[in-house]
C-alpha cells in the first residue's frame, strides 16, 4: 500500500504535465493569441495556415508550426528584446485547437474540435455514437504527421489534434 502511494506521488506530476498541454506542438489550423504586456499594438489573434508561418509586427514572417507555446514565447521575446523593447513580457495561448477527423461506422462523420486528453471513445460520442454495424474493436488511427501509416487503436486510445480515426464495420 505504501509503495503504491509513493509511486502515485512520483507519477502525478508527470500526468499533470502531460495533460497541461506544455508539450503540444502547433500546426496548421491552430488559432493562437499573442500578447505583449503594455504593448497593445503587438497583440495578435491568428490562425496558422498550411505553411505554419505568421506575419508578426517588427519581426516579419515567423515559422511557428512544430513549436510549443513556450518556444513561441521565447522566439518572440528574443526577437523584440533589445531593438524594440527592453524586456518584453510575452504570452502565447491557444484559442482553438486544429480539429481531428472521424469517419467510418459513426453516425455523424466529419471534423470535430480537439480537446487535450481526448480518447477515441469521446471522439465517437462527439460523432453521434456508433452505427449498428460498428466494430468497437476495429479502430484505426492515422497520426497527423504520418497519414499513410495506420495504427490499431482501442476506445481508450489517445487522440491528438489533426488525427484521423476510422471505425471499421464489424463482421457477423
Amino acid at each position: 500500500m505504501r509503495i503504491l502511494y509513493i509511486l502515485g506521488l512520483l507519477l502525478f506530476p508527470s500526468l499533470v504535465l502531460a495533460q497541461s498541454g506544455e508539450n503540444y506542438r502547433l500546426g496548421p489550423g491552430d488559432s493562437i493569441e499573442i500578447k505583449v504586456y503594455g504593448e497593445e499594438e503587438l497583440d495578435l489573434n491568428t490562425q496558422l495556415t498550411d505553411s505554419g508561418i505568421i506575419n508578426y509586427p517588427f519581426l516579419g514572417a515567423l515559422r511557428l508550426s512544430g513549436l510549443t507555446l513556450k518556444e513561441v514565447e521565447v522566439l518572440i521575446h528574443d526577437g523584440l528584446k533589445g531593438d524594440y523593447l527592453i524586456n518584453p513580457n510575452v504570452y502565447v495561448g491557444i484559442v482553438a485547437y486544429r480539429p481531428f477527423y472521424i469517419h467510418g461506422e459513426v453516425k455523424k462523420p466529419g471534423a470535430y474540435p480537439y480537446q487535450p486528453g481526448m480518447t477515441v471513445n469521446q471522439a465517437v460520442a462527439l460523432a453521434g455514437g456508433f452505427t449498428e454495424r460498428a466494430s468497437k474493436e476495429g479502430v484505426n488511427l492515422s497520426r497527423e504527421g504520418n497519414k499513410s501509416q495506420q495504427e490499431t487503436g482501442t476506445l481508450n486510445s489517445r487522440v491528438f489534434a489533426g488525427d484521423t480515426i476510422t471505425i471499421q464495420q464489424r463482421f457477423f
